[in-house]
């Protein structure tokens, strides 16, 4: 099942869902947090739930979503209580692309870097036996619900940034129960949004190149993650294709289990605040930066895979500089 969110002629925010057919309303569903909520307090899956409250009129989305009507497929009230984080280092044959970005030389012979010691580790750590706990990956945060941006919405690039690079990847979307306890709604496509040629002047500067928006939809795959995720990423300039290329996903091409990666995210309490919404990216082994592509305002980046319905959508815009100065009280 595939559930996303959008809005009806009155500004309204209307829950759908689909299965193989068509796009149907789920009736008295406020929100997918709202019935994200309302199964972890019941106690019932996500996907009988939906069944059980039952389905109004048919929705067009792919006509929605030219019109701009979709919404990101899950928000929190309170745009401060949803987090954006992510992992990186964790497909196999990413190494490559982020060594290249991160290499050192000394007395002329390649060293080993540190993404190279830290994707190893997750090579022979990354997926332990049921019920042991692994290496915790790299780990980033990207920023809170103001910095998500709904499919078919411009991803809008800082002034000072000095790249402005697509990330193709799967993330997971939770909830926080009451009891503080996580629940996984599901999983979607993702843009992990980042800076690259920051990240490239020195390693320790990734902190700051993660923090830009992401988008992350248009649907929600309510489910386990498919083991062997295929799909395509690409950039548009003027209407053409500039750049396109296949990416991987799924544990059969990761070097970390997606349950390890919960764990070393939700290990921590400042992560398990009841009612927060969590939006965390797995990672990717593909980046249109990695082959010399340098994007500019105007492109549109598109994602797609085809477990997670319709393709995640948007344009580049570059925001205006603003001078920010500190007021002593």
């Amino acid at each position: 099942m595939l559930i996303s969110q959008i809005l009806d002629d009155a500004e309204t925010i209307r829950v759908v869902a689909r299965s193989g057919g068509k796009t149907r309303i789920i009736n008295g569903a406020r929100s997918v947090y709202s019935l994200a909520m309302e199964a972890a307090r019941t106690g019932t899956g996500l996907e009988a739930l939906i069944e059980r409250k039952g389905y109004g009129e048919t929705v067009d989305l792919d006509a929605a979503y030219k019109k701009g009507r979709l919404v990101s497929p899950i928000n929190h009230p309170d745009p401060a209580h949803l987090h954006l984080t992510g992992t990186g280092l964790t497909h196999l044959g990413s190494a490559a692309t982020r060594d290249s970005m991160h290499k050192k030389l000394s007395d002329g012979e390649e060293q080993l870097t540190d993404s190279m010691k830290m994707f190893r580790m997750g090579l022979e750590g990354g997926k332990p036996a049921r019920g042991q706990v692994g290496v915790q990956p790299e780990w980033f945060y990207k920023g809170n619900g103001t910095m998500a941006v709904a499919p078919g919405a411009a991803l809008m690039s800082p002034a000072f940034a000095q790249d402005a690079g697509e990330e193709p990847e799967i993330a997971g979307i939770y909830v926080i129960g009451d009891d503080g306890a996580p629940f996984r709604v599901g999983f979607t496509l993702s843009n992990e949004f980042s800076d690259h040629v920051t990240e490239r002047v020195n390693y320790l500067f990734l902190a700051h190149s993660k923090l830009r928006n992401a988008s992350f939809g248009p649907e929600i795959l309510i489910g386990d993650l498919p083991a062997d995720v295929r799909g395509s990423s690409r950039i548009y300039r003027d209407g053409k294709v500039l750049w396109e290329k296949p990416f991987l996903s799924g544990e059969a091409n990761m070097s970390h289990t997606i349950a390890n990666l919960e764990h070393h995210h939700f290990k921590y309490s400042a992560f398990r605040q009841p009612g927060d919404v969590h939006v965390h990216m797995f990672g990717t082994a593909t980046l249109s930066f990695a082959d010399g592509i340098r994007t500019e305002a105007g492109d549109t980046f598109e994602i797609e895979a085809k477990d997670f319905g319709l393709p995640l959508r948007n344009p580049l815009e570059i925001e205006t500089p603003v001078k920010v100065a500190v007021k002593a009280l």
